[in-house]
């Protein structure tokens, strides 16, 4: 039983497109209508024209910080739910995620921890 949630956007920026993929498919079958992006610029832009209710974005993004990602949301819209991931479980990561607004999770991760992630 797929449970709406209120039209809720969800922003999910990897540059992993096999992760993206799996993300947006998760995402989409608990109800949730979900962006992919697989690069900084792009989700950049997207932010800028269309503040998502979640933000799920990988900390490293090839040159790019994905924790500027969060910044931007935050800037825009503070109420933005936003959590990093990242495949290093580092405890400096963690903390950077937190001093910018964002939860922090750890790949690789089930289907379950990206929901509780979100406050499923």
């Amino acid at each position: 039983m797929t449970v709406a949630h209120d039209g809720k956007q969800v922003l999910v920026v990897d540059d992993d497109r096999a992760v993206l993929r799996l993300l947006e498919q998760w995402l989409t079958g608990a109800g949730y209508a979900v962006v992919a992006c697989d690069g900084f610029e792009t989700a950049k832009q997207h932010l800028a024209e269309t503040p998502p209710d979640v933000l799920l974005t990988d900390v490293r993004l090839g040159a790019f910080n994905g924790l500027h990602l969060v910044i931007l949301a935050k800037e825009q819209a503070p109420r933005t739910v936003a959590i990093a991931m990242s495949a290093f479980d580092d405890p400096i990561l963690r903390r950077d995620a937190a001093l910018c607004g964002a939860g922090y999770l750890a790949k690789p991760f089930t289907h379950e921890q990206v929901l509780a992630s979100l406050g499923e």
